[in-house]
């Protein structure tokens, strides 16, 4: 390897994210110690968005497309690194891939059986389980208040965090309606088209949709 060679190698001239995965929700772009050269090609494919990190600080999202990064195009990182205008040598900054497509086929489940009142049973135990669809709604939103810094997010880490809160929220709907057993069986198919509503703000509190409960 030359000098040259050496040289180049500390910059970085394509940004792009090929996901072979079908969990992954964030993926940071492995830039190491290398530099990211001003006027580099960022590609960001259909169903992603690509944040820009800047010492902590959240600064510049990009919406699909490709994209030659320049301080025109990098007002709020230009801003961070108090670029003068038309600085053009290569910069730091960590670079974050978010998947927005839509996630499919997440289950839920109720680990203990739910005591519902009946008028004609008294208590009956009642077991539940289905399915849910999301999708990364605000970037941005999703990497301050869930992801922060974690170099790779998958599917599993989130349903871990709603897990708990899916089966509680149907705990409290179930017992609020005040239905018997017998009402609950026969409305067992669109109970998820009543809950999403109320599952909704805790997806959106996180930058996500949720797209489908049942």
């Amino acid at each position: 390897m030359g000098i040259f060679d050496f040289v180049k190698g500390q910059f970085i001239d394509v940004i792009a994210w090929e996901d072979d995965s079908r969990d992954t929700i964030i993926w940071k772009f492995p830039r190491k110690d290398n530099e990211i050269k001003m006027g580099a090609q960022l590609t960001v494919r259909e169903s992603q968005a690509a944040i820009f990190i800047n010492e902590g600080k959240l600064a510049d999202v990009f919406q699909p497309g490709r994209h030659e990064l320049a301080t025109r195009n990098l007002p709020i990182l230009s801003t961070l690194q108090a670029w003068k205008h038309g600085f053009n040598s290569p910069f730091k900054a960590d670079v974050y891939f978010v998947n927005t497509r839509q996630f499919s086929n997440l289950k839920w489940g109720t680990p203990q059986p739910i005591m519902i009142s009946d008028p004609d049973f008294t208590l009956v135990p009642v077991r539940a389980f289905g399915t849910y669809n999301f999708r990364v709604k605000d970037p941005a939103l999703f990497m301050r208040e869930f992801a922060g810094t974690d170099k790779h997010v998958t599917v599993d880490e989130l349903g871990d965090h709603y897990r708990g809160m899916i089966i509680n929220d149907f705990t409290n709907a179930l017992k609020k309606s005040g239905q018997g057993i017998q009402e609950i069986f026969f409305q067992s198919t669109t109970l998820g088209e009543q809950l999403l509503p109320q599952l909704q703000p805790d997806f959106e509190a996180l930058g996500l949709q949720l797209t489908e409960f049942t």
